[in-house]
């Protein structure tokens, strides 16, 4: 097994014949070692081992233990996945119970018995590779519907919805703002429907020139206009059986609309210089980010086919109010084009670049997003990606206060997780990684009830 295959494994040791005792010893991990609390938070940073084996006892405070704990609380912090192993002395037992409170796996007294240790950093790797299985389990279920990644609670509401009538033949229409994801709802809705077998064909109502767009949907007759050399089947009926996605509904020119209207009605259709009626069964499903309502009020898109294609209206939030989905959507990506491009050693986010993608708004959406994400995996120099590799270094949306920014995050966090769990303490802090005395101060801080959940 080459180095790279093996666990990590981190030794936070100043005594040099005891830390090279150590190293020698756990040959079947890939060991990193450090000396003092900075170069233990350099070390995880870098390598992010699986598990640490920490003295208590570090300097420039080697005879006491509030380095040790300095240590542990600012490890917990950037990295909770990551199992701390205490080494103290004999008569250390209440220190070491203490450390074991504030985040610390476990904890091991001196002198070392290296059988012994062998079993504790056994177990903790064990546990630390089953959460981590277990995390990624969770992942999966952050995907409600095949292409959709979102935990937000309007998000996983609409996706039941999309569960619901994607058996039906019910005529959707999809609102919201450009790069929220209306074609990949429109895909989930196909997906999910008896025409799943069937295809689904897409025409964006806005990139057609206006004189083109009738033929473009309802195809033409050999004849029917110069250049029409043989007879074409259009849109609507190369989507027969399967479904038809009109993007863009609301830039169809207002003379094309009465025609689309007798389609969705009558469910035939005439080819441009032809008058042979042709029945077509096809599902419509339609997306747009204007506001068909106001248009409707100003005249420019008919009452009549908005009620028509609107049989039910179903809005995509922007991302910038999808609680929890900004960082869930930003490590997708990033896991998707780290192995599409082959950048391995690109690990995850810097804390700044966490800070960044949250406190940002996001004008572009999820669109926006993957082209950044994408560039960054391209540019980054380091194992973590960057602020500046986002280029959101210097953007005005950044002048936020960013710690309100993550006082608002964890106080969802924590409103999410209690009302999955259905307000069980236990499992809420399982759940959150924390433990229940942290869970409890953390609630008091944010003043959270159990009865919160429901605001």
């Amino acid at each position: 097994m080459s180095s790279s295959d093996k666990p990590k494994l981190l030794i936070v040791e100043d005594d040099s014949g005891l830390q090279s005792q150590l190293r020698w010893h756990f040959d079947q991990y890939e060991v990193v070692a450090a000396t003092n609390r900075e170069e233990a938070i350099a070390a995880v940073r870098l390598h992010e081992p699986a598990i640490i084996l920490q003295d208590l006892g570090l300097p420039p405070d080697d005879e006491g233990v509030d380095e040790g704990f300095r240590c542990i609380r600012e490890i917990s912090t950037l990295s909770p996945t990551t199992k701390i192993i205490v080494m103290t002395g004999n008569a250390d037992y209440e220190n070491a119970v203490r450390a074991v409170a504030m985040g610390a796996y476990d904890f091991y007294q001196k002198p070392v018995n290296t059988d012994t240790l062998d079993l504790i950093l056994q177990r903790a790797f064990h546990i630390h590779e089953l959460e981590q299985r277990n995390r990624i389990l969770q992942e999966q279920k952050q995907a409600p519907l095949d292409g959709v990644i979102a935990c937000d609670p309007n998000m996983l509401k609409i996706c039941r919805t999309i569960e619901k009538l994607g058996p039906s033949n019910v005529t959707c229409t999809l609102t919201g703002e450009s790069g929220t994801g209306k074609e990949v709802l429109a895909k989930a809705l196909h997906k999910l429907s008896p025409r799943a077998d069937k295809r689904m064909v897409a025409i964006n109502c806005a990139a057609v020139p206006e004189n083109l767009m009738e033929s473009e949907l309802f195809g033409y007759e050999k004849g029917a206009f110069t250049g029409a050399n043989k007879r074409t089947l259009g849109k609507v009926e190369t989507a027969a059986g399967g479904t038809l996605f009109l993007d863009e509904i609301g830039d169809m020119p207002l003379g094309l609309q009465a025609k689309l209207l007798r389609f969705l009605q009558e469910r035939v259709i005439e080819r441009v210089g032809g008058r042979e009626e042709i029945p077509v069964d096809v599902r419509v499903v339609c997306a747009t980010n204007k506001n068909l309502k106001e248009m409707v009020a100003e005249g420019t898109f008919r009452e009549d086919l908005y009620y028509r294609i609107c049989e039910m209206e179903i809005n995509i939030p922007p991302l910038r109010d999808r609680f929890g989905d900004k960082l869930l959507l930003a490590r997708h990506f990033l896991s998707t084009f780290t192995e599409q491009q082959g950048h391995n050693n690109i690990t995850g986010f810097s804390p700044e670049a966490i800070e960044a993608i949250e406190a940002y708004d996001w004008p572009g959406n999820i669109r926006e997003m993957e082209n950044r994400i994408k560039r960054s995996v391209v540019m980054a120099d380091d194992k973590l990606i960057s602020s500046e590799d986002l280029g959101l270094l210097n953007s005005d949306e950044l002048t936020i206060n960013l710690r309100q920014v993550r006082q608002t995050a964890e106080r969802n966090a924590i409103l999410r997780a209690l009302a999955m769990t259905e307000s069980n303490i236990s499992a809420t802090s399982k759940l959150l990684g924390v433990t229940r005395p942290t869970l409890y101060d953390l609630m008091k801080k944010y003043n959270i009830q159990s009865s919160s959940i429901g605001e």
